[in-house]
């Protein structure tokens, strides 16, 4: 089998811009000629295995950054971008795509920008009381959108955040109990905590905390941890809002809840302690659970987020969908990359885990582009706490490509080097290209379809 290329001009410019040098001095740190590192720059020529090499013993570089995975990312979402109705018959190829993202990553996301605002006005035309109800000044770009591009493009990994919290749950090394710890540094900043009978998570007023006492132990824990970030680590949030740039002040109100958030789950499941767990329990998220105090959602979307440069864990995608399926939360460290719009592939087991509560459902899937999946599902309910309080229903999705599933326990009994075992899933309608589709809801953009009405299959048009 022939080795990939790796092509990654963009990350080597990127690279030499970050530590101030110039090619000629860039390429004599390379032990390239200056001929050599301007092709590579540019993609005419792969990176070598000495120049891979060299820009980790020069410059400490974690190789693995030189994947595709961002370029990756790119691409399927120009595709579904691209998918838009409004390019009706003027989607370039996928190899015109790919030299986008890997050669003008930052025109790629400027387009999908601009395809976002373009939706963003088509909806609220389309939606006249939902545009009577706005205010006039908020901005075209949606904050919530916003927000999820900064993490989705972080991979969900913020280092000096997790890193700060791991400092705070493991001052010494040694992990200490959270609750105590969150207790104590709050008391230290003169707010005292007190579990209350109150409708809301969350209550701080004055010098006062109320946690609900309503609340299941794992989230009770959480949110002591999610205020913790807002006193103590106050100055770490805003200086990392400060290098996101948001473009308005509602995206960056979203992003600090966001970025309190990560910081209450790495200190729960502090990363080195987590990692280790997960490779003693081989992932099984209720050991891990229960060792961490945790819940499962906590515990799969953490697992999602183990991707520190040097010590990076298995690449898993998390998604949460609600009993719409339209997705909630999604994360993906892996090729796979999940619709930015609507819901999720029907074939997916996710769906499926509604009618089975309580329990994990395993589905071994195959994508489009040929990468097979282990994938889990499990329903998740959020109980009120009281009789009359509102239970929220989700299924979320954790997964891997299939050569990781032997360091899984949910891999063990299935027959992994069986095709036929593997079932076909996609992405989105809009932009699958698989023809004979029995869940098919709209047909793909990018083919032709040929209608014929004589004759009636699965579907009642063909894609040719």
């Amino acid at each position: 089998m022939a080795t990939q290329k790796l092509y990654a001009g963009a990350k080597l410019r990127e690279t030499r811009a970050r530590i101030g040098l110039t090619q000629k001095l860039f390429a004599e740190r390379l032990g390239v000629s200056l001929p050599y590192l301007n092709q590579m720059e540019n993609n005419h020529r792969p990176v070598s295995a000495a120049v891979v090499l060299a820009l980790a013993g020069e410059f400490g570089l974690d190789v693995t950054e030189l994947s595709a995975g961002d370029s990756e990312r790119l691409v399927t979402d120009m595709r579904e971008a691209l998918a838009d109705p409004v390019f009706t018959d003027t989607a370039p190829p996928l190899a015109d795509l790919r030299l986008a993202a890997s050669n003008a990553p930052m025109l790629a996301r400027s387009f999908l920008a601009l395809h976002r605002a373009y939706r963003q006005t088509h909806e609220r035309l389309a939606s006249l009381d939902e545009a009577l109800g706005r205010d006039g000044g908020e901005t075209v770009l949606s904050p919530w959108e916003e927000v999820r591009d900064f993490f989705h493009y972080c991979d969900n990994y913020i280092d000096a955040v997790d890193r700060a919290a791991e400092r705070f749950s493991c001052p010494n090394g040694k992990r200490l109990d959270p609750v105590v710890c969150a207790i104590d540094a709050l008391k230290a900043r003169g707010i005292d905590v007190q579990f209350s009978n109150i409708d809301s998570l969350r209550r701080l007023t004055g010098g006062h905390l109320q946690i609900s006492a309503r609340a299941q132990a794992p989230t009770q824990v959480f949110q002591l941890l999610h205020q913790v970030a807002l006193a103590a680590q106050n100055d770490l949030l805003e200086a990392t809002l400060d290098l996101a740039r948001f473009q308005s002040e509602t995206a960056r109100a979203i992003a600090k809840i966001g970025l309190a958030n990560y910081f209450a789950g790495a200190a729960l499941m502090p990363y080195r302690a987590f990692q280790l767990a997960a490779q003693e329990t081989r992932h099984d998220l209720e050991q891990l659970a229960d060792r961490f105090g945790a819940s499962i959602e906590q515990v799969a979307h953490r697992l999602s987020t183990l991707q520190r440069p040097g010590a990076k864990g298995i690449p898993f995608f998390f998604v949460r969908v609600d009993q719409a399926g339209t997705i909630t939360k999604r994360h993906s460290a892996t090729r796979l990359q999940f619709a930015r719009f609507g819901g999720a592939c029907p074939l997916w087991n996710m769906h499926q885990a509604f009618e089975t509560p309580g329990r994990f459902l395993r589905q071994l899937a195959e994508t489009p582009d040929g990468v097979r999946y282990l994938c889990l599902a499990r329903d998740i309910s959020k109980s009120g706490g009281a009789f009359h309080a509102p239970v929220r229903r989700y299924a979320i999705g954790l997964g891997c490509e299939v050569s990781h599933a032997r360091d899984l326990v949910y891999a063990d009994g299935l027959d992994l080097s069986n095709p036929q075992a593997f079932e076909p899933i996609g992405i989105s309608c809009r932009i699958c290209e698989r023809t004979h589709c029995h869940q098919r809801s709209v047909p793909p953009l990018e083919r032709r379809l040929t209608v014929n009405p004589d004759a009636r299959g699965l579907l009642p048009y063909e894609i040719g």
